[in-house]
């Protein structure tokens, strides 16, 4: 998939290693989503997510990736193709800089990002939040995505899956 598909209106790359104090800065300014998503982020946690995958999925299938907007750090997405199902994109993390949030800038990556997926044939995209997180919950509802009826067990909570599809009829 081409990075330009993410959003073009940011500057979107791949996310190292080197960016990790940036990543770490744009996570403590989201202390909501770590109330329902422990543990609070650090840097070896942050450092284990730029390679995480679900158990036999192939690295090149994974984008970790930033958007930046005027050099600065405002979202980062963790997106891996072909999962759970080869026409599946699944949204591992979406987290906005405090500062980019409530101006649309979120949404407007969403969209781009759907229509990039759309053009390369993906027909769904799914992502899980946890249950009695309603910023996180409104969010995706507001972006198209609806519960599957599936729900997760994690260490800490409950995850509810979403979905939304890109294509009709696929």
């Amino acid at each position: 998939m081409r990075l330009e598909h993410f959003c073009p209106t940011f500057c979107t790359a791949p996310l190292t290693e080197a960016d990790i104090p940036a990543i770490y800065r744009l996570c403590l300014s989201n202390p909501q989503y770590y109330r329902y998503c422990p543990p609070a982020p650090t840097v070896e946690g942050i450092r284990e997510d730029l390679t995480a995958l679900p158990p036999g999925v192939d690295p090149s299938c994974k984008y970790f990736v930033g958007l930046r907007q005027d050099g600065v750090l405002a979202a980062v997405l963790d997106l891996i193709l072909g999962y759970p199902r080869p026409d599946t994109a699944y949204i591992g993390l979406f987290m906005m800089d405090a500062a980019f949030q409530g101006q649309g800038a979120g949404s407007r990556i969403v969209s781009a990002l759907f229509a990039g997926l759309e053009q390369e044939g993906f027909a769904r995209a799914r992502l899980a939040y946890m249950q009695g997180n309603r910023q996180s919950e409104h969010f995706w509802r507001k972006n198209g995505f609806v519960p599957t009826g599936e729900i997760a067990q994690t260490d800490h909570d409950t995850a509810v899956l979403m979905e939304r599809m890109l294509t009709p009829n696929r």
